[in-house]
């Protein structure tokens, strides 16, 4: 077992029979004969020792041994992938794909205009990009299914993540709300008020939660949403006191729409960090996306600050 190396083509022929679960549909899915899978596989499980495939009434599955070894298969091949097309980048530059994901909110906000001026650098480079929580994403990341995932620093305890941009979180009012005249914010003013705030089970809904907690304050059932569009319409018209980042709103403040309070002293601060899979070195194009958010993120955050 230790001097074990198995071929590629065993390997794909592997993996191919386990998603089809089928020796005929591998074979059309790598076009080769049923009998060149078949020996493929019969050659592999003799190498290892153990039986990979099991029949189940008219479908083939993965045994216990088959469930283990196909999970470093799909890593395996992934990278290889992940390789050619790096490759193939070097051959023609500027065409590549790159598979971002990152929040809503970022998504919204901040990519548009990163996208834009990552588009003069490598017009014919295909970003895909997945909106997402930070935690969900940091799992499609492990996966293999995404190459890099901008998100939240202390979401993480990823080894690889990189700081991009500092953010601070304000409290948005109406203009006929008090505080935007100048009022008062108090513990009792802060009990008192409704507060309308971004999806529970995320990493900025728990900060401010802790914010709330250090101010020896109880959150009241707040109203809880997950669009930044719906939390500003709805503080828009009275119906609370929005707790956003300025960038996000930096439209309606610039108009009067909306008016930012801050805080206090020391508010809700959030640091924004790219990450990708352990000990993988970005390449080119996935470097120069990644200094363009921070370059526009630090701008945006810089433009709002209060």
């Amino acid at each position: 077992m230790s001097e074990f190396l198995p071929d590629l083509r065993q390997v794909r022929a592997f993996v191919a029979v386990a998603d089809e679960g089928s020796f005929t549909l591998a074979a059309k899915r790598l076009c080769l004969t049923q009998s060149a899978i078949s020996h493929s596989l019969r050659a592999l499980e003799e190498q290892l020792g153990c039986r990979l495939l099991d029949r189940q009434g008219k479908k083939t599955v993965p045994t216990q041994e088959g469930e283990v070894f196909i999970r470093r298969c799909r890593r395996a091949l992934a990278e290889l992938e992940h390789a050619e097309r790096e490759l193939d980048g070097l051959k023609r530059w500027g065409q590549a794909r790159i598979r971002v994901g990152a929040p809503h909110s970022l998504c919204h906000f901040l990519l548009p205009t990163v996208l834009r001026e990552f588009r003069d650098c490598f017009p014919r480079c295909e970003p895909v990009i997945e909106a997402g929580d930070t935690s969900w994403l940091m799992t499609r990341l492990e996966e293999h299914a995404l190459d890099i995932v901008v998100g939240l620093g202390n979401e993480t305890q990823l080894e690889d993540g990189r700081p991009l941009f500092s953010d601070e979180m304000t409290f948005i009012v109406s203009p006929a709300h008090p505080w935007a005249n100048g009022g008062k914010i108090t513990p009792d003013s802060l009990a008192a008020m409704h507060f309308i705030v971004y999806t529970r089970s995320t990493q900025t809904h728990r900060l401010v939660e802790n914010w709330f907690e250090q101010q020896g304050v109880r959150l009241r059932a707040p109203l809880v949403l997950g669009d930044m569009e719906a939390i500003k319409e709805m503080t828009r018209i009275g119906l609370g006191v929005g707790i956003v980042a300025p960038w996000v709103a930096r439209k309606e403040l610039a108009d009067g729409r909306l008016v930012s309070v801050p805080m206090g002293e020391v508010g809700v601060r959030r640091d924004w960090s790219v990450f990708t899979r352990v000990k993988r070195n970005l390449t080119l194009v996935e470097e120069t996306f990644v200094g363009i958010c921070g370059m526009i993120g630090k701008d945006l955050a810089r433009q709002t600050a209060f």
